[in-house]
């Protein structure tokens, strides 16, 4: 089944900027993450949206998809093309071309393990401030039975019989150009070079079992939602004594009841009495660095907004910090007692305004016009 677009799995246009492809990624992110959504299909979606946010948020990896489509060199080759072989042809290319067979890979080549993906969610202040703590994964380790050999304790592997431990058989074929002799892997022992006749019971011969692995990872301040954190090393073993492969940590941020964010800015909303708008006042602002005293000028009005310089996240980076952005909203009281009517009617009277009031009679009278 073929891919979706990915600006289609995001819904930008392709000539989105890269704060809409950033935005519509933590949209989608927070809708679909599994640990908020219980639709079954909510891993899956996740997944898609994280691989079309990895690829178009990178400038190099967007332009080769904008010019190869899911064909291109980051998804696996021009075309399909890629490591194809048409019934031997391939080796017959390589005989006459110069590889000799060279290009294919040795079975018993020392290989890189896979790399493993963890999702962590944190808490607001957490992202932004950073933290350590532990974490526990599923990951292949060398089995304790075996020692990473696969055969039963007492016994060892054996050389493989048919291609004499080389992991690979000489296959003669007739073709418009002569007989040719190709190398392939074996079949029996599938390119090890070994044969195990007595397996280990634990890991059934493979020499690594499934354990949850402990690991300890420092959180860096100001990590964002959708972003990775790279621990080198802590991914699947390696093949043949290669290297392992490293873990990704995807990071999933939670709302905060007063606080929002954009990148490193953080953002709330102030509300105020009419007095304070009026006559103006020094209030106490929340921030995530603790409390600090705002002025508010005499006349304020709603909508307005302050700045408090560098009381927003740490870049994750170290570019320095955020501001925290204030927007005023000044509250109208709607409970008032005689005294307060009054003095309100006198400064409508001062200020030569005609204030017809109204009563709760005047406000049915209007919803039984709106009903016809």
């Amino acid at each position: 089944m073929s891919k979706r677009d990915y600006y289609e799995i995001l819904g930008v246009a392709k000539g989105a900027t890269k704060d809409e492809i950033k935005k519509a990624y933590r949209q989608l992110a927070r809708k679909y993450h599994p640990d908020v959504n219980k639709e079954a299909d909510a891993t899956e979606k996740f997944k898609e949206i994280t691989e079309a946010y990895e690829v178009l948020s990178d400038d190099t990896k967007r332009a080769q998809y904008d010019q190869f489509g899911h064909a291109g060199p980051t998804q696996g080759g021009f075309g399909g093309f890629d490591g194809a072989d048409f019934g031997g042809f391939g080796d017959i290319f390589d005989m006459f071309f110069g590889g000799g067979g060279s290009r294919r890979r040795d079975p018993n080549a020392p290989r890189q393990g896979a790399d493993l993906q963890y999702t962590m969610t944190l808490d607001f202040k957490d992202a932004a401030f950073g933290k350590e703590t532990d974490i526990e994964i599923p990951k292949e380790v060398e089995c304790d039975t075996c020692h990473g050999s696969g055969a039963k304790p007492g016994t060892k592997p054996e050389t493989c019989s048919h291609c004499h431990g080389s992991g690979q058989l000489n296959v003669e074929q007739n073709t418009p150009f002569g007989r040719i002799v190709n190398r392939r892997v074996c079949n029996y022992c599938n390119g090890t070079g070994k044969m195990i006749k007595n397996k280990c019971t634990t890991c059934g011969g493979s020499g690594k079992v499934k354990k949850r692995k402990k690991i300890h990872v420092k959180i860096p301040a100001g990590v964002d939602e959708g972003q990775q954190l790279r621990v080198s090393g802590q991914g699947e073993p390696g093949v043949n004594g290669g290297p392992p492969g490293d873990l990704f940590i995807v990071f999933h941020i939670k709302q905060h009841e007063f606080f929002e964010r954009d990148g490193d800015d953080i953002y709330c909303e102030m509300p105020i009495t009419f007095s304070q708008a009026a006559l103006g006042d020094e209030i106490e602002v929340p921030t995530l660095h603790g409390k600090v005293k705002l002025k508010v000028p005499a006349g304020t009005q709603t909508g307005t907004n302050f700045r408090l310089r560098g009381k927003g996240v740490p870049n994750v980076r170290g570019y320095g910090q955020g501001d925290q952005h204030v927007k005023i909203r000044v509250i109208t009281p709607t409970s008032l007692n005689a005294r307060q009517k009054e003095l309100l009617r006198e400064f409508a009277e001062i200020s030569g305004n005609d204030v017809t009031e109204q009563d709760d009679s005047f406000f049915a009278k209007v919803k039984r016009a709106f009903k016809g």
